[in-house]
């Protein structure tokens, strides 16, 4: 179900795009698949437009992009998506044309391994969106939400003017025995959701709003409600949650979220 209703968000959000709401957007389609070996990497670095990788059983990349002009056809194909392709790793760039004032738009929706070590995904001006994948590490955009389902790994998200919201079913990876999660906004709320029985050292900061804990926290120093130090469990694993304006809660992982 949740699968389901992340491709119906994305394909709202690809038919409202930046530039795509007026009926003289111009588009064209990128649709490639690249095989990658279990456990290999994939990256991608976008600029402006919304970024969705879901996680399948199959042992390939799937990229499908769509490149939206605000008001020149020409400026489709002074666009380009770059992809460097090995056995063991995947990267994609959307590369923009200097000092040219493009407006161009780019979408993705990309299917990888659910054992897909997921370094790197970025754009500065669009949502990222990423669900069931084992293994994540860095999501970063500046205008622009950051949401995490079915994941896993030590995930470092950073936003500017966006909301994270991270629903992690466990920290670290069968590489490593312990991870650590980060989530960073300067106007926005964080949400990180995690199973009932984690081992965590958490350390949260919002300075203009609250702090809140659905799981027994054992506090080790607190300026409540703007900063918070504590144990959930034993502690163990690092948590660290900052925001400037807006909320930080800290919820129960539920299988029907």
């Amino acid at each position: 179900m949740l699968r389901h209703a992340l491709r119906a968000a994305l394909i709202l959000s690809v038919a409202g795009a930046a530039w795509g709401a007026s009926g003289l957007a111009m588009s064209k389609d990128f649709d490639q698949s690249y095989p990658l070996q279990p456990g290999g990497t994939f990256e991608l670095q976008n600029v402006n437009g919304t970024v969705e990788v879901e996680g399948w059983d199959r042992d390939a990349i799937e990229v499908h992009a769509v490149k939206t002009a605000k008001s020149k056809e020409s400026d489709l194909d002074r666009v380009s998506i770059e992809v460097d392709a090995k056995p063991r790793a995947v990267s994609v760039v959307t590369r923009y044309p200097q000092n040219a004032g493009v407006e161009v738009a780019v979408e993705y929706v990309i299917h990888v391994p659910h054992s897909a070590h997921v370094e790197h995904l970025g754009t500065v001006n669009g949502t990222l969106r990423i669900a069931g994948v084992d293994v994540i590490e860095d999501l970063h955009t500046v205008n622009g939400n950051i949401e995490v389902y079915e994941g896993g790994g030590s995930v470092h998200a950073h936003t500017t003017n966006g909301n994270v919201h991270l629903e992690l079913a466990h920290l670290g990876s069968g590489r490593e025995e312990k991870g650590e999660a980060t989530a960073e906004t300067t106007n926005g709320s964080l949400v990180l959701a995690v199973p009932s029985d984690v081992q965590a050292n958490l350390d949260a900061r919002c300075l203009n709003g609250n702090f809140s804990s659905e799981l027994p926290l054992s506090l080790e120093s607190s300026l409540q409600p703007r900063e918070i130090h504590g144990k959930l469990g034993k502690g163990g694993a690092p948590i660290h949650l900052r925001t400037v304006n807006g909320g930080i809660r800290v919820v129960v992982l539920r299988s029907t979220v």
